[in-house]
């Protein structure tokens, strides 16, 4: 179990590692053109810090010897995505950048408290362990960037 943790703990370390080298040394004007299909950086930023928190919930839950509380369609994943686009979308970028530290941080917290229920990946519903949803929005955001020139 101890090498399980582990190898989540450095995957989402890692992930996110990526996704701050991918944003590095854009400018907050950069970070707020919703040009990346529609959304900018920085809502993409927030949109990982949501899911963050919910796998982070997830997995103190089942943990604790719970249901995923989070089993949707995909249906259901777009317009939960949708919804809290449009409620976070007035954070300020100051927010979102602490949004994003703090959630990966709750995330790690209990990753690291994670049981080995907790590592039982068939018990997770759309914020999965493991997941590549951070580096997936790292992929886009790169490549935003080399259209962009940037």
């Amino acid at each position: 179990m101890s090498e399980d943790k582990q190898a989540l703990i450095h995957h989402f370390q890692q992930m996110r590692r990526d996704l701050l080298a991918a944003i590095d040394g854009l400018t907050d004007d950069q970070l707020a053109e919703p040009t990346l299909d529609g959304w900018s950086v920085r809502d993409h930023l927030a949109h990982l810090a949501q899911w963050d928190d919910l796998r982070e919930s997830e997995i103190v839950r089942i943990s604790a010897g719970f249901d995923s509380a989070w089993r949707m369609t995909e249906e259901q994943t777009v317009a939960l995505s949708d919804l809290a686009h449009t409620l976070r979308k007035g954070l300020s970028l100051a927010q979102v950048r602490w949004e994003l530290a703090a959630s990966h941080q709750r995330l790690l917290a209990a990753l690291s408290a994670v049981t080995g229920r907790g590592l039982d990946a068939s018990l997770y519903g759309e914020a999965a362990l493991p997941s590549t949803h951070e580096a997936e929005h790292t992929t886009w955001i790169k490549r935003w960037r080399a259209t962009r020139g940037i």
